[in-house]
């Protein structure tokens, strides 16, 4: 069983996703966390991460270390999405299974998900169908993450399991620009917008495909206790069960904002996947359900996004 003294070693702690798992683990009282920069430690380089088990010796690993982004990040650094995540994700995970991790949770992504399949998304849809061409690099690197931790499941009878999240947004997002994810990208375009005399946000494609959200506490509740919990399979959806159209999300986040300008959709740029909602009965007959609504967590980030806006972070890319 968990408690509260193991050792847990959160990789990418500073994300967006990291930083709210390592404060929600902090709050709840865990007191041996394992934290390490990227600086200190390369999770791209095998010696690197073997080195760093051997000395460490963790209990417990939480993956949310990842390259992310949006469309145009995907588009233009396939290469880099596909290889990068390869290399972190398959480091940590064979470091956990040669220095006898007891548990590991994989974080990974909607995006696994055929492009084309049924509504709402269930986990037996992995693997059914073509996926989504903007962003198959990094859903190619998740899903081999996901048959990796199902593979030590079998062989080794170890608690690795894949829990994919829907979109996520809410504190310490990226709101580069060129590299962002939809709600983030829009909360800054609006901002800016309304600063610059209620100018005209131009927004990409038609704004007709339905998005879910997940406030990045909620994920970080859902880990929480998938830690605590011996799920019964491999694989659970992570999410609010509930879509909205990308139009409808413009005009929420306009709205919020306060800004009182025009908005014009770009349909020569790609829509990507026309819908991706979750199934998430699995996980919520496990015991765990989503607790923020939407638009109070669109609140929430842009009033932190005002707080931060003059050392917001960018990625490198």
């Amino acid at each position: 069983m968990v408690n509260k003294e193991n050792k847990i070693f959160v990789a990418g702690h500073r994300g967006m996703v990291g930083s709210a798992i390592t404060k929600t683990l902090k709050d709840s009282g865990y007191k041996n966390l394992i934290l390490v920069s990227s600086k200190d430690l390369d999770l791209r380089k095998q010696k690197e991460v073997d080195d760093f088990f051997k000395k460490h010796r963790p209990d417990i690993v939480i993956d949310a270390a990842a390259r992310v982004g949006g469309i145009l990040a995907n588009s233009q650094y396939p290469y880099n999405f596909l290889m990068e995540n390869l290399q972190i994700q398959n480091n940590l995970i064979d470091g956990s299974v040669n220095n006898d991790v007891s548990k590991f949770i994989f974080l990974g992504s909607s995006c696994i998900y055929p492009k084309m399949a049924n509504q709402p998304l269930k986990e037996d849809y992995l693997l059914t169908n073509e996926l989504e061409p903007t962003n198959q690099w990094y859903a190619i690197a998740k899903i081999a993450g996901v048959k990796a931790c199902e593979a030590v499941r079998e062989q080794y009878g170890k608690d690795y399991i894949s829990l994919m999240p829907t979109n996520l947004y809410g504190e310490n997002d990226n709101f580069d620009l060129k590299t962002s994810h939809v709600l983030p990208a829009m909360i800054r375009k609006f901002d800016e917008a309304k600063e610059n005399n209620h100018s005209s946000v131009k927004l990409w494609g038609s704004g007709s495909p339905k998005r879910e959200f997940l406030h990045v506490k909620d994920l970080a509740s859902a880990v929480q206790f998938s830690l605590e919990n011996r799920l019964d399979e491999n694989l659970y959806n992570v999410g609010s069960g509930v879509d909205i159209s990308i139009k409808n999300l413009a005009e929420t986040i306009q709205g919020i904002i306060g800004h009182k300008g025009e908005i014009f959709w770009d349909s020569s740029k790609p829509d990507g996947t026309p819908r991706k909602l979750m199934d998430t009965k699995k996980m919520s007959d496990q015991g765990w359900k989503y607790s923020i609504d939407l638009e109070d967590g669109i609140k929430s980030t842009y009033e932190w996004y005002l707080k931060n806006k003059s050392k917001i972070r960018k990625v490198k890319l």
